[in-house]
């Protein structure tokens, strides 16, 4: 029910990951619409429904966790805790959406801090960007556990037994940075910690593919996104303008009209599914607010990717390599539990399956995936 263009293009989306892709999906929100849409594309009976009663609208924030214990993100999240589903995927509001999964799954043993890691769309290979927005305010030891997590997110998404790691800062060498970025870089690279730390890298990196993994505060890392971002669209823009203005350059554009469509389509973030909340007791993709049926698709295919690679049991062994003598003693237990553990104190779950449209006999287990 998130997203710009919801329910539309969010059904068509999953649809599309279920009949093309074989991904197992099952579809949260308000079980009217959803079954209308479906019928659209000649889909009913295909795709399992839960109803949510309500949904988190995408202008609000992290309060809304608490507003609406009865959304479709809680309601989501509900069904992973219960183990009826692997990873949640949505383009809903990411403040909402982050509180929501924190609130509902909880940190994993040990993680001090969630992060949200982005695809760069690099050469030779994909880059990993973390974090992108979840934490802004982050200790020494919260960068070296965001390089836990990104190592185990490459791992999986990149095929790679050991990523380079870089510590995003305003120079390459090791003194430069602020309090918490030099003691970062003192904790990455005095190594015991099973990671391959390859030193500083600075903005201009971002797109160089110059290491596998960069790290950063969620400030930091978002504006560098966002920069990027914007960078990209100018550049495509004045390229596009370039290429029509006149017969010679169109007859140029032609001629080179696959190279740019295979441009086009590795910069185009809808390519990459979104990012991915890392550091819960499940798998969470944000999706772009603007998602259409083609960025849901890939957002789902990445999910699913990402659960039968066992992202969270690979994150716990990656994190528990970091939790040295000098800072192991801030876990994400100690602070607040064990971290899966149960419902808040005074809540009542929602139970979905008493909302829940019946599978078709056919469906066989309830779905795992997203």
């Amino acid at each position: 029910m998130g997203g710009d263009h919801a329910p539309e293009e969010i059904v068509a989306g999953a649809v599309d990951a279920v009949e093309e892709h074989g991904v197992r999906v099952v579809l949260v929100g308000q079980a009217t619409r959803i079954r209308r849409e479906l019928d659209r594309h000649g889909a009913i009976g295909k795709i399992p429904i839960v109803h949510a009663d309500e949904a988190l609208d995408m202008g609000e924030g992290a309060l809304a966790s608490w507003r609406k214990p009865r959304s479709s993100i809680a309601i989501a999240c509900h069904l992973i805790r219960q183990g009826r589903a692997s990873a949640l995927v949505s383009a809903g509001s990411t403040a909402g959406v982050v509180a929501t999964s924190r609130l509902r799954l909880k940190g994993q043993q040990g993680v001090l801090r969630p992060a949200i890691a982005v695809t760069l769309p690099t050469r030779p290979r994909p880059t990993i960007l973390l974090d992108a927005g979840a934490t802004a305010d982050v200790k020494p030891e919260g960068l070296v556990q965001f390089a836990a997590l990104g190592t185990a997110y490459a791992q999986i998404l990149l095929g790679l037994e050991r990523p380079t790691v870089g510590l995003l800062n305003i120079g390459a060498e090791p003194g430069k940075g602020d309090k918490v970025a030099k003691r970062a870089h003192e904790l990455l690279a005095g190594g015991g910690h099973g990671l391959e730390f390859a030193g500083n890298v600075e903005g201009h990196d971002l797109l160089t593919g110059k290491v596998d993994v960069i790290v950063a505060d969620g400030f930091t890392g978002n504006v560098a996104l966002k920069t990027m971002e914007g960078t990209i669209r100018t550049a495509f823009a004045e390229v596009r303008d370039a290429m029509t203005a006149g017969r010679a350059a169109r007859m140029g554009a032609l001629l080179q009209r696959r190279r740019l469509q295979d441009l086009r389509d590795r910069l185009d973030p809808d390519t990459y599914g979104g990012g991915v909340l890392l550091g819960l007791n499940g798998t969470v993709v944000i999706a772009h607010g603007a998602s259409r049926a083609r960025a849901i698709t890939s957002a789902c295919e990445l999910a699913h990717r990402l659960a039968a690679g066992r992202i969270v049991e690979r994150i716990r062994e990656q994190v528990a390599l970091t939790r040295t003598s000098r800072f192991g003693r801030w876990t994400h237990g100690e602070r607040d539990g064990t971290g899966g553990g149960p419902a808040e104190p005074g809540e009542r779950p929602p139970d979905p399956l008493s909302t829940a449209d019946q599978p078709e006999p056919d469906h066989g287990e309830p779905p795992t995936a997203p």
